[in-house]
């Protein structure tokens, strides 16, 4: 990489967050330019990620996944809480450097990994890397680290012969072993936190929640017209495709609000916080009995498709006419001419159970 040795002049100080300074001293070191298509605002305020850390509920030995890290602000947070962390980065230059930030500015490096990737081509745990500290403490094979840039895994190195290459992964490498490829359960992460970018924060999460069963509860900061989106109610001006999609996994609240000016560079709107509390198992085998996730996301996107059509309307080209979407619509429980914005996930799930109930006249 280039600059490295700009980058390990910089980082050998004292362990500590990052303030207003570093973050622009690394951005300028390593001619980092944020970028728009990435979402790249880094936060500078360590109060700030403390809060979001609080907020979080991460206690010491927590293992927490965090999405687009960037330079380490929340990183460095979320390990100084005495959690295990494994990342995710897409950006190279910043893949590169956050090792040696976290190495540099933390008591426990061990207790971090990267993965360099996209997080919506991530489909399993299997993916994800996995901190040496958290290996050891279930008696895999040590592989001495000392530094977290050792502990740095790249999505073309990932050996997982036995899971569907999705389409934008990069080619997987069968024929090499992969150390830190999660190999049991306990090593899944239980919570998400990140400060997600602001152009792909929800299909980030509606990837991360379908692909990581484990986890059990995610905190994000994101846009804050997207956070009212997710934790909005049926009836309200905000409530839509986001909203009832989150809820199909749990259910969401709105945070604290977070100004702009905690970021570098500065965007044009303010932040807040996201809280969704994941549904156990059983809740989860009980709310989706009888009905599969695409059919149930299908009719929610028919639905709001056209926001100010009725039911009986919207849900016409999937029902193959309008009479066929209101008998089920009716089968249902639901009066037809209802838009949308009115129904809630159990609604929709109600809606995939009547259709499967008529599949002898009607092909879903």
């Amino acid at each position: 990489m280039e600059k490295t040795d700009d980058i390990d002049a910089y980082v050998a100080v004292p362990t500590s967050l990052l303030k207003p300074p570093d973050i622009r001293d690394l951005c300028d070191k390593l001619n980092i330019r944020p970028t728009k298509t990435l979402g790249q605002n880094f936060v500078h305020d360590s109060a700030t990620v403390r809060k979001i850390v609080r907020e979080a509920g991460v206690q010491p030995g927590d293992h927490v996944l965090e999405v687009g890290p960037g330079l380490g602000s929340l990183t460095l947070g979320i390990l100084e809480a005495g959690a295990y962390l494994s990342a995710i980065e897409i950006d190279n230059t910043i893949a590169d450097l956050l090792p040696h930030t976290i190495t540099a500015r933390c008591n426990t490096p061990e207790n971090f990994a990267l993965l360099h990737a996209d997080a919506l081509t991530i489909h399993s745990p299997e993916q994800l890397a996995i901190p040496e500290a958290l290996r050891t403490q279930f008696s895999e094979p040590r592989y001495p680290s000392n530094t977290a840039h050792e502990n740095v895994q790249h999505v073309e190195d990932m050996s997982n012969s036995h899971i569907r290459e999705p389409q934008h992964c990069a080619p997987i490498n069968t024929q090499q072993q992969n150390r830190t490829a999660i190999t049991h359960t306990h090593y899944a992460p239980t919570k998400l936190v990140a400060n997600l970018p602001y152009n792909v924060a929800v299909p980030i999460i509606l990837t991360l929640l379908e692909a990581l069963p484990s986890l059990r509860h995610v905190t994000v900061m994101v846009q804050l017209e997207v956070a009212d989106r997710l934790a909005a109610l049926p009836g309200s001006k905000t409530y839509g495709v986001p909203s009832v999609k989150t809820a199909w996994y749990g259910a969401a609240r709105r945070g604290s609000r977070i100004s702009r000016n905690i970021f570098w560079p500065v965007p044009n709107v303010d932040s807040a916080l996201v809280s969704i509390d994941l549904y156990d198992d059983e809740a989860l085998r009980t709310l989706h009995a009888g009905v599969d996730r695409e059919t149930v996301f299908e009719i929610i996107d028919e639905a709001f498709a056209q926001r100010r059509k009725t039911l009986r309307q919207a849900l016409r080209n999937w029902a193959g006419n309008a009479w066929r979407a209101e008998e089920i619509l009716l089968a249902a429980g639901i009066d037809p001419q209802l838009r949308g914005e009115k129904l809630g996930i159990t609604d929709f799930i109600n809606i995939a159970r009547e259709a499967y109930t008529h599949r002898k006249e009607f092909v879903v």
